[in-house]
């Protein structure tokens, strides 16, 4: 009997570990696709701006994970093992906004690239919230600076931004949500830089 105990019990762990290995895995990124705007809007102006320089994004510790971290109602959040960014989350929040601010500038981030002493913008954010309700919204909060470096007319910029967008049920549509909310923040972000870039006063977004 004890024999067929532990055949049992190893048979019920097998059956687990394959029933585990099994599970797909499926891959999200905050990357938008190629020529579409995250936010939903065209930049502002058709004129190239200076180059920029994106520092590495600060992510609130407890969704810094491999997994899609969650609310599932009041305080409760969950992390699903089945459902995983394809980078960390803090590259991937900077690679979205670098590319959606490079499409709002009309520009390039040079960040890493050598010649680093002619004029530029140097943008920095740091998130407090990213916060995902499936079929409910997607939250980004956070402050955020842009610095004009090496120019004629020196200036710089410190503001806070909360962006908040409903999205549909699933997980595809959670990550699309976080995209939209990337591109409105880039265009925030943007207008300030052009303005100090073109030596006129910035202002923060209204709200």
């Amino acid at each position: 009997m004890i024999r067929i105990g532990m055949r049992l019990l190893g048979l019920g762990a097998v059956l687990a570990l394959t029933a585990c290995a099994s599970a797909p895995l499926h891959y999200y990124t905050l990357v938008a696709p190629v020529g579409e705007p995250a936010g939903g809007l065209m930049a502002q102006s058709a004129t190239p701006s200076l180059p920029f320089e994106l520092l590495p994004v600060g992510i609130p510790a407890q969704v810094d994970q491999p997994q899609l971290v969650v609310r599932e109602g009041g305080q409760a959040v969950a992390m699903l093992n089945s459902e995983r960014w394809i980078a960390p989350l803090g590259d991937e929040v900077r690679s979205a906004l670098s590319g959606d601010l490079a499409r709002e500038l009309h520009s390039q981030d040079v960040s890493g690239l050598p010649g680093n002493e002619q004029p530029l913008l140097r943008i920095k954010l740091d998130l407090r919230r990213f916060d995902s309700q499936p079929g409910g919204y997607a939250l980004i909060e956070g402050s955020w600076s842009v610095r004009l470096l090496h120019g004629a007319h020196a200036g710089a910029l410190a503001c806070s931004s909360r962006i908040n967008e409903t999205v549909g049920p699933g997980y595809a549509a959670l990550v699309q949500g976080h995209q939209r909310a990337i591109g409105q923040l880039a265009a925030q972000i943007a207008s300030a830089a052009r303005a100090l870039g073109n030596g006129q006063g910035a202002a923060c977004p209204a709200g």
